[in-house]
């Protein structure tokens, strides 16, 4: 019988994790307990964090919003401060699996699973999230970029748990875009993605370009050079034609059941095309 235990207070957290260092920790549970019921995890006990309040707070900050990590994806859904400041982040949540998923899923849980075609990560890595990892004794902040090595390979260390995450205000984007392809219209694991950031001026020129690909490699994948050719070119097909190429030779995806490798650099770079849709010209 696998114990579960189910603090309420941060307080009541740490000796917990201290004294069952083998334990599994969760809040919304969509990955991890699917994995268990299947025989891939059996561990000796579970530590669910879905009552700690503390965890579940969205705080206007001034300069940057505070998104605390068991904040489900349902509830970021409909609240003012990601509509308002973060449509990119909005666009992946509405894709993300069910709305059973999404009404138990937590942020948190998105970025931790660390897989490479988890839809928060695009959208959180072009907006500079920075993630705040607390233990009994410390609290530290690492950039999204830093803190996922590789497929379910996180920086979090013993006793640690991602609490929050901090997202500068950055109005001077005024594209926010996120896409994925997947074998179906719905609840699909997405066999390529991209979130992208752009400012453009009233000449339809691109001023400043962040763009991130899911499901390409065993992290999310940037590409400066990309972002590069469109910076100060005008958005057209032909500008986006020419970062898709650079694009293409970032990304590292494999072959697998769902999709090929030379399938997913392809979509990398088309996904690059469908920007055209917001020139205004």
């Amino acid at each position: 019988m696998t114990e579960v235990f189910l603090p309420e207070t941060l307080e009541a957290l740490w000796p917990l994790l201290e004294r069952h260092r083998e334990a599994l920790i969760y809040a919304g549970g969509t990955d991890l307990l699917v994995k268990r019921r299947i025989g891939l995890l059996d561990p000796p006990s579970l530590i669910c964090l879905e009552r700690l309040a503390a965890l579940r707070d969205v705080a206007d900050q001034g300069e940057g919003v505070w998104i605390g990590a068991g904040s489900t994806h349902a509830d970021l859904l409909k609240h003012p401060l990601i509509l308002t400041h973060f449509p990119v982040l909005i666009e992946a949540l509405k894709v993300l699996g069910s709305p059973l998923v999404r009404e138990s899923g937590t942020i948190g849980g998105n970025i931790v699973t660390a897989s490479p075609a988890g839809d928060t990560l695009p959208p959180l890595m072009v907006l500079g999230a920075e993630l705040e990892i607390q233990s009994a004794n410390q609290h530290r902040s690492i950039p999204i970029r830093d803190f996922i090595q590789g497929p379910g390979r996180t920086l979090l260390a013993p006793g640690e748990i991602l609490a929050g995450i901090r997202i500068k205000k950055q109005p001077e984007f005024t594209v926010h875009h996120f896409e994925k392809v997947g074998q179906r219209r719905a609840l699909a694991i997405a066999l390529v993605s991209l979130a992208a950031l752009l400012q453009i001026d009233e000449n339809q020129r691109v001023q400043k370009a962040r763009l991130a690909w899911g499901s390409v490699g065993p992290t999310i994948v940037t590409c400066r050079e990309a972002e590069a050719v469109l910076e100060g070119n005008p958005l057209s097909l032909e500008t986006l034609g020419k970062a898709a190429l650079p694009a293409r030779r970032a990304v590292s995806p494999i072959d697998d059941v769902r999709a090929s490798a030379d399938y997913r650099r392809q979509v990398a770079g088309n996904l690059l095309l469908r920007l055209s849709e917001f020139n205004r010209a």
